[in-house]
């Protein structure tokens, strides 16, 4: 048996609950914070946008369907922030893992707050 890190961010505590994960199995963590407006996400993916008051983007919806998986993927991938590591966390709600960038490469969420 396992014992879990405790230092270890689980994507089920940042934020709300959302909608059924029937309807909606994926969600987006974003560091906003780290974000410095490079755009290569609002050019990957329509469920990103750019805000012209601030110059960073921003997501349309943290929740995500199938049909939106890959160019949400995509848009994480592409961001250039965090040296490449990106601060677009893309998470399989049902695993409670993250799909991507996941530059561990074990499925835990990347974020670094």
């Amino acid at each position: 048996m396992s014992e879990e890190r405790e230092d270890v961010v689980r994507p089920s505590d940042i934020g709300g609950e959302g909608p059924p994960v029937e309807e909606k199995p994926y969600k987006i963590v974003f560091e906003a914070n780290k974000c410095f407006g490079a755009g290569r996400c609002a050019e990957a993916a329509d469920n990103w946008e750019m805000d012209i008051g601030t110059g960073l983007a921003k997501p349309r919806s943290y929740y995500i369907d199938e049909d939106e998986l890959a160019e949400n993927v995509e848009a994480a991938r592409l961001c250039p922030a965090k040296k490449g590591d990106g601060i677009i966390h893309v998470v399989d709600r049902r695993t409670d893992e993250e799909i991507a960038p996941d530059p561990h490469g074990d499925g835990t969420l990347s974020v670094d707050w």
